[in-house]
């Protein structure tokens, strides 16, 4: 009976960790939209990402009315820019509560926003490469048909440890490196995670959510495969299931 309950405390517990690993992506044009989903999932879904699809549409304000919601919020802004606008855009981020905000990793982009961030909760996130990119969008880029993605995603992860920024932005695939020569100091907040069966859409660097935990991944953003499903919430509820038990194992 014992043994029972403590099992069943377990799952409970992994459940919850697994509901506050993942961030869905509010990606929609509208913020009618965009309440209507969060609406829609209750309390099945505790943190948000808004993006620059909602930014125009006044993503600052419903940034603001989610966290009044007591919901997270990621601003997804990837923030580039002089170093004086930088450190100025991310001290009002900060001034918001908001609770994740990309920048890109650049390196006096990184210190500025660091320097902007101050003292606050807020944390602040390098972008690597964008998962909807592979080897051959680096290159031209114009880095060395020799540099791999994995090597410019750890170059740039790397050098934001040491710079100070909190985490980083990347797939899943990099994942497990990272956090091996971080050692475990970096977080990663990985994107492109498709369930087993989805389209991956834009997505090149993709993994499922299962693997995607099992590599180290921290927080995963999930657009998509939830906010275009038939069923968001039970969308919503299988993802965290398989993510509950990438955890439980």
């Amino acid at each position: 009976m014992a043994a029972a309950a403590a099992l069943r405390r377990t799952e409970i517990d992994s459940l919850e960790s697994a509901r506050e690993k993942l961030i869905v992506a509010l990606d929609f044009s509208t913020i009618e939209d965009a309440r209507k989903l969060v609406s829609e999932l209750g309390d099945e879904v505790t943190f948000y990402k808004v993006g620059l699809g909602l930014q125009l549409a006044g993503g600052d304000k419903f940034a603001k009315e989610l966290k009044d919601r007591n919901k997270r919020v990621f601003l997804d802004y990837k923030y580039y820019d002089i170093e004086e606008t930088i450190r100025n855009a991310v001290a009002r981020a900060a001034e918001m509560g908001i609770d994740f905000l990309t920048v890109h990793g650049v390196s006096g982009i990184l210190r500025s926003a660091v320097q902007g961030r101050g003292t606050a909760n807020l944390k602040l996130l390098c972008v690597t490469v964008l998962t909807s990119m592979d080897a051959e969008d680096i290159q031209e880029m114009g880095f060395p048909p020799t540099m791999t993605v994995e090597e410019l995603v750890v170059h740039r992860a790397i050098k934001a440890m040491e710079i100070g920024v909190d985490g980083v932005i990347a797939s899943a695939l990099e994942a497990s490196k990272i956090k091996s020569l971080s050692s475990g100091k970096l977080m990663v907040v990985s994107p492109g995670i498709r369930p087993q069966g989805s389209l991956l859409d834009d997505q090149k660097r993709t993994a499922t959510p299962y693997d995607a935990i099992r590599a180290g991944a921290d927080y995963l953003v999930i657009g998509r495969p939830i906010t275009e499903a038939t069923d968001r919430v039970a969308a919503a509820k299988r993802i965290i299931d398989e993510m509950a038990q990438a955890l439980e194992d």
